[in-house]
């Protein structure tokens, strides 16, 4: 009799551990890998690959069958072409320069208009203002969702001089990361060579650029300082600011359950409150990395940066203004935040 019981016994344990152990099979089998993508080398302190791997682990903490990926330094998809993978549903997520896709979208322009955000602070009160409201209308209307808001600063470097009033751009090769910059650097005598940041390196080593502008992380992830002679910090009077914010695919995210989906968006809001901590001091730890390379670095005048918003109110904003439907509105809306 009690062999009976035990027998019972061990074939109920035996059956409780046989379902135990295909459950969690069956949980590790069903766990969705996403892929996530960006230009900037991995692993090597760029805010915009931590903002990334801050997701990554966020969304395996919260145990919720999900697991990212990450591919850094354009090891899936080239810069510029993540925006269409998106789409397409071939790529889940990217930490994405939204200008890169100013030609599907040339409203995406605004993002990256001289002189059109004041500081980081300013940045922050755009990331809710109409303005943005827009941009990610088109950014949802086009099959991607936003997880994280991210804006970066950005200066000017130079191999032959610094640059620093308009007429120190004339003659000079540069590379200016979107339509309304290069608007208002060809205004001022430059001559345009357009590519993704990853390649100012290789262009400047080979004599393809003289000169580049460029957010204060990718200057120091892509060790631009070995190549230039002067950094135009963006100091005070900063030129150059660009929306780089952490997206997604809205066929990806619609294959989610909710409870992946909360735990994506709950990621995408840690990584932000990193990056708005992180952004103003990436402008610290470029010049202090400039200066230590021996580079020279300087900033401009509230007079030279008028100079150029000068010059981009004549080209960049009434080109973007008659051209891009809805431009004069966007960029009113963007100039009434204060």
């Amino acid at each position: 009799m009690r062999r009976d019981i035990l027998k019972t016994y061990i074939k109920t344990i035996m059956g409780v551990t046989a379902f135990a152990v295909a459950a969690s099979l069956s949980t590790f089998v069903s766990a969705e890998t996403l892929k996530a993508s960006h230009q900037w080398p991995g692993g090597k302190g760029d805010a915009r690959d931590e903002m990334v791997q801050i997701i990554a682990r966020e969304v395996a903490k919260a145990n919720v069958g999900l697991d990212i990926k990450v591919y850094p330094g354009k090891s899936l998809f080239k810069p510029k072409e993540q925006w269409g993978a998106m789409v397409k549903g071939q790529l889940d997520i990217s930490a994405f320069p939204l200008d890169y896709a100013s030609g599907r979208h040339p409203q995406f322009s605004a993002t990256l208009m001289p002189g059109l955000v004041k500081n980081h602070e300013h940045a922050l009160r755009l990331n809710n203002s109409p303005f943005m409201d827009d941009i990610k209308k088109i950014i949802n209307d086009a099959g991607v969702i936003v997880l994280s808001d991210a804006w970066l600063a950005g200066g000017f470097a130079s191999k032959k001089n610094c640059i620093l009033g308009p007429e120190t751009m004339k003659g000079q090769v540069t590379r200016a990361a979107g339509p309304a910059f290069e608007q208002m650097l060809v205004g001022a005598g430059a001559s345009i060579s357009s590519m993704s940041s990853s390649a100012i390196y290789q262009a400047m080593q080979t004599g393809v650029l003289d000169a580049a502008n460029t957010s204060s992380g990718s200057f120091v992830s892509y060790r631009i300082y070995e190549q230039v002679k002067c950094l135009t910090a963006p100091g005070d009077y900063a030129l150059w600011f660009m929306y780089e914010p952490i997206l997604m695919s809205k066929k990806s995210w619609d294959k989610l359950n909710s409870a992946q989906q909360d735990a994506l968006m709950a990621a995408g809001k840690v990584a932000e409150e990193y990056m708005s901590e992180k952004a103003a001091g990436l402008d610290t730890k470029m010049v202090d990395v400039y200066k230590k390379a021996g580079v020279e670095v300087v900033t401009m005048t509230g007079e030279q940066a008028a100079a150029w918003k000068a010059i981009a109110k004549e080209t960049s904003y009434k080109i973007f203004s008659e051209k891009v439907p809805g431009g004069k509105e966007l960029i009113a809306k963007a100039l009434s935040v204060d």
